[in-house]
């Protein structure tokens, strides 16, 4: 039966390591002020600090910020492109936004987006789970009431939502109107 080696411990990161790993974090992901801080954090708690002085995250991420390898609104507005893209609505998407650490200033643009395609995610959305105008045979109440709480946890507003779902299946789907809910 062979032995399993252990692992040799990692050394601790001092200044320059730790803008290497910033640097690969970057260069990998598409990401935020907030996530790279989070990520430099829990590497320094896994490996330990060799420096006298604490490490400065913020200015880490400041520093990037700057040099442009990390935007905040860029990626505030690929994340509302792409939920909505998948059919999600605004509050899916400033959910993520939230939690991915982008400040409100950087989310505006997003956000706007986010709202200018909300019909058009609804519809996806609903056509995607075959919803609505989408089908196949009329839902009971209790399969409405499902298809209604699966377009609100979507991100969808109450009133777009039950317009989009009242629709019997292969109803003519008229734009202004549903943007008046």
């Amino acid at each position: 039966m062979r032995h399993a080696r252990k692992p040799r411990p990692r050394p601790p990161l001092d200044r320059a390591k730790l803008d290497e790993l910033a640097l690969a974090y970057v260069g990998r992901f598409a990401t935020t002020r907030a996530k790279l801080r989070t990520y430099l954090g829990r590497k320094v708690r896994e490996r330990g600090w060799d420096d006298g002085q604490p490490p400065d995250l913020e200015a880490i991420a400041e520093r990037f910020a700057a040099r442009g390898y990390v935007d905040d609104a860029a990626y505030a507005l690929s994340k509302s492109r792409s939920l909505t893209g998948r059919g999600y609505g605004i509050r899916r998407v400033e959910q993520s936004l939230r939690t991915a650490g982008v400040e409100e200033v950087d989310a505006a643009v997003a956000r706007e987006h986010a709202q200018a395609d909300s019909i058009e995610a609804a519809l996806h959305f609903a056509e995607r789970r075959r919803l609505g105008p989408f089908a196949s045979e009329p839902a009971g109440r209790k399969g409405r009431e499902r298809a209604l709480g699966a377009m609100i946890r979507a991100g969808h507003g109450f009133g777009l939502a039950r317009a989009i779902v009242d629709l019997p299946p292969g109803a003519e789907i008229n734009l202004v109107e549903l943007a008046e809910k």
